[in-house]
């Protein structure tokens, strides 16, 4: 018989969080892990092979939610992991206590995400006094998710 206590109705697909990518393959402005957080490619170079035959590839990158810098150094031809990004638009409805009530195209309501603690934040709280209508744009990366961006809503 089947287990009562069991729900099926909601999950995880059991997809990864990143993929794996050859080192060489790798562009600047594009994404990759580079000490456990997803960052975003500011930086590259290759040096020549040396005696025991490897190129070397230098990465910069900026943590796309704390903007912190990261380097790291990998042989070209070993993989790395690149994190599968999202980015979302939602309306901005309500600003309680330091958390956003952001409305998605489909009328899903969602009041978890917190108010950035940067300039972003402040232009966010900004216009939500002024009473704009404004669309946040929210990135999420391995199981994180912050706002990163904010713009006018265009008449409908």
């Amino acid at each position: 018989m089947a287990d009562p206590e069991l729900d099926f109705t909601t999950g995880e697909s059991g997809a990864s969080a990143t993929i794996p990518m050859q080192c060489s393959a790798l562009r600047k402005n594009g994404y990759v892990v580079l000490k456990g957080r997803p960052c975003k490619i500011v930086e590259m170079s290759t040096s020549k092979t040396g005696k025991h035959g490897h190129a070397k590839v230098n990465m910069v990158g900026i943590d796309i939610f704390t903007n912190k810098k990261y380097e790291d150094m990998c042989p070209s031809t070993h993989n790395m992991d690149v994190p599968h990004i999202k980015r979302n638009e939602f309306q901005l409805l309500n600003i309680n206590d330091g958390f956003m009530s952001l409305m998605a195209d489909n009328g899903d309501v969602r009041e978890d995400l917190r108010v950035p603690d940067s300039e972003l934040g402040k232009e966010i709280e900004q216009r939500f006094a002024a009473q704009e209508d404004v669309l946040v744009s929210v990135l999420s990366a391995m199981g994180e998710e912050c706002a990163v961006a904010i713009k006018q809503m265009t008449g409908k």
